[in-house]
């Protein structure tokens, strides 16, 4: 097979003398790869100028609903992916992890931008800031797509997973990605982009594809591209260098080598749960993968008082482990990924052993030819004199490997967790809460990501080394300096965050959100007559006065069972400073004021589903009379659902102007007309 290449809209075949791709377990060439002949310029450009434009005029839900059907699409044709992962040395189980979480990953990113971003182009982030007393001139932070290309550098262990969890959040950005796959898998990856082409799903441009070296690609490279990198400390430091990236401040995220640590709680001695789950955590944590996870269990941490029971855990089921061709049922562990992994894999071995022995790592391999594969038994070493080590903390075998550390007291195992110089994830089993978080919060400068293991929430947990999109994927220091995934923190990369200053009407212009100080618009009608298509940001209602009276404050009361002295008893609420004497329920200004704004007969408005940012702003005393000014703030279709959701912003007046109360009434309102009864 001849890898293709896929840019400006066409596939392109590299020359016949590329690099020979190898099935892990048999070596029996499987492919060629080969870049000669592509311009990557024009890749590029074709980016630039097709593929973001056409995903600028789109809006998040827009771009989220086509994430959804591509996530679909490839779960159809799944199994075709499975029956090539085999040949990276992929166990079935593995192959789970990273093309159904490649894919899972893509439907969560549907979802989040769906529920979590606005029907819009433009992302409004945080609150506006009133820059003036009257509030005539304000400024408001927005984040927008970047107008270049996404290119994405992934590692060989992930080939799917890699790719989709980098697409994903830039997709929903709106800005086109250039894959480019580490080349020992990168047939797999090539066999998914096919099906994402063939599918005819995303806007032209979406996605282009480099089987092969970069080139000169980062020579082209301006500000509004982004680099996403994930491999090697080394090659990450040499890209970051590189004149283009330095001269244009072209984004440049990292996620590299990382030396990620558990740690055994002193609490979890033979007999409890957690030294069990820990036993299970680390051989799983070796074994997925062949032990090829950058956020991989590279040492153990555990109390010197356990070590000989653990050891002796460790290697009953490390022994227990089947290592052989991942085809077979039986194989729980198969190849390294090439023999140039293996070699560079036993290299790091024997660095570790100037302070570690190896106490494991004789394995038979099931019926497999040991040398045509990549093969390799699981290792496990211990380290006896942590005080004088360095290897253990420096030297990352990428493999099935782990080193058991010792450790004296709470505060030395965060110590030796931290001499990683930066790790993407750690772990802590303990069911001593305290302990656990001594051990957060004394990691956590050193971890991007810190998973808490106990009895009650093992069975639930995602366990150490699976990177979750609703959590940030990276890590300080020597694991890169780099974030990704968080959600839709991981699509904010994608953005450029500006600040815009002006008048209230000019902002919700641009965010296209209304904000007080706009312009109220007549509707004409009352607002909730008129169907989801007719509503108009800035569409007002101001309602007329209600005095609030005794009888208002203790009906209310009896009604709700709230009963609290400021409301009830007017010499308690005297001595109250803020008071001053008796006040209306907070909770009844709510009801006062829907009382005041609400058209009550049948029609488009199906539910309030809610109040956001609701706050009290100033008490209510019986005398008082209060009113209510609504305003149609923003509007999310639900093209699929026949309703649209409407964010109405809602500030309760006094008699003097004052506001006494402010939120955001949430309803579902149907795209039909309601006719008259």
């Amino acid at each position: 097979m001849q890898l293709q290449s896929f840019a400006a809209g066409k596939w392109h075949s590299g020359g016949r003398d590329g690099v020979a791709l190898r099935d892990a377990t048999t070596g029996a060439v499987i492919a060629h790869s080969s870049a000669d002949g592509l311009d990557y310029r024009a890749m590029l450009e074709y980016a630039r100028r097709v593929g973001g434009p056409n995903l600028r005029q789109l809006t998040f839900h827009q771009r989220a609903a086509l994430i959804k059907a591509l996530a679909k699409n490839l779960s159809e044709h799944k199994d075709e992916f499975y029956d090539l992962s085999y040949a990276t040395g992929a166990t079935k189980s593995d192959s789970w992890i990273d093309i159904d979480g490649g894919i899972a990953t893509m439907f969560v990113y549907g979802s989040k931008g769906t529920r979590e971003l606005p029907d819009s182009r433009v992302y409004v982030d945080g609150n506006l800031e009133v820059l003036s007393k009257t509030g005539g001139f304000v400024g408001q932070h927005i984040y927008v797509p970047l107008e270049g290309a996404a290119v994405h550098i992934n590692a060989f262990n992930f080939p799917v997973w890699g790719m989709l969890e980098k697409f994903a959040p830039a997709f929903l950005a709106g800005v086109p990605s250039i894959v480019k796959p580490a080349t020992a898998t990168s047939y797999l990856t090539e066999k998914v982009v096919r099906h994402i082409v063939d599918s005819g799903i995303l806007p032209e441009g979406s996605i282009q594809l480099i089987c092969g070296g970069v080139g000169d690609l980062f020579d082209h490279l301006d500000c509004q591209d982004v680099v996403s990198f994930t491999g090697s400390a080394s090659t990450a430091q040499k890209l970051r260098q590189h004149p283009t990236i330095i001269a244009n401040s072209v984004r440049f995220t990292a996620e590299t080598d990382s030396l990620n640590s558990s740690v055994l709680g002193p609490d979890a001695v033979a007999g409890t749960p957690e030294l069990d789950l820990f036993v299970r955590e680390v051989v799983r944590e070796m074994t997925a993968k062949a032990g090829q996870k950058c956020t991989a269990i590279r040492k153990a941490i555990v109390p010197k008082a356990q070590v000989a029971g653990v050891l002796d855990a460790l290697k009953t089921a490390l022994g227990k482990v089947t290592v052989g061709d991942p085809r077979q049922e039986k194989v729980k562990m198969g190849p390294l990924a090439s023999l140039g992994q293996r070699r560079e894999v036993r290299e790091q071995v024997a660095k570790l052993q100037r302070e570690a022995e190896i106490v494991f790592g004789e394995t038979s391999f099931s019926d497999v030819d040991a040398e045509k594969g990549a093969f390799i038994s699981p290792t496990l070493l211990l380290c006896r004199d942590t005080a004088s080590a360095r290897d253990i903390h420096s030297v990352e075998a990428f493999g099935p490997v782990c080193t058991v550390v010792p450790y004296d007291t709470v505060d030395s195992a965060v110590m030796l967790a931290r001499r990683g110089g930066g790790s993407l994830a750690g772990s802590v089993f303990t069911a001593d809460d305290a302990v656990a978080a001594q051990l957060v919060l004394g990691m956590s400068t050193f971890h991007g990501r810190i998973l808490v293991v106990n009895r009650d929430c093992a069975k639930e947990s995602t366990g150490h080394g699976s990177p979750l999109p609703h959590l940030v994927h990276g890590g300080p220091g020597r694991a890169g300096g780099g974030e990704e995934l968080g959600g839709i923190r991981g699509v904010l990369h994608y953005m450029q965050r500006a600040a815009v200053q002006g008048t209230p009407g000019v902002i919700a212009a641009v965010t296209g959100r209304w904000v007080k100080g706009a312009r109220q618009l007549d509707p004409g009608v009352h607002p909730f007559r008129k169907p989801f298509g007719a509503l108009r940001i800035g569409d007002s209602f101001n309602s007329g006065e209600r005095e609030v009276t005794i009888a208002d404050i203790e009906k209310f009361a009896e009604l709700s069972g709230d009963k609290f002295y400021a409301h009830m008893d007017e010499a308690a609420a005297k001595r109250n400073p803020l008071f001053g004497g008796r006040v209306a329920h907070g909770y009844f200004l709510v009801s006062a004021a829907a009382g005041l704004f609400v058209d009550p007969p049948y029609g488009p408005v199906l539910a309030n589903y809610g109040l956001d940012n609701l706050r009290f702003t100033k008490p209510v005393k019986p005398g008082d009379r209060i009113k209510v000014r609504l305003t149609c703030k923003e509007k999310t279709l639900r093209a699929d659902k026949g309703f649209g959701e409407v964010r109405w912003d809602t500030e309760v007046t006094n008699q003097n102007g004052e506001s006494v109360a402010s939120y955001d009434v949430l309803t579902m309102v149907s795209e039909k007309s309601i006719p008259d009864a």
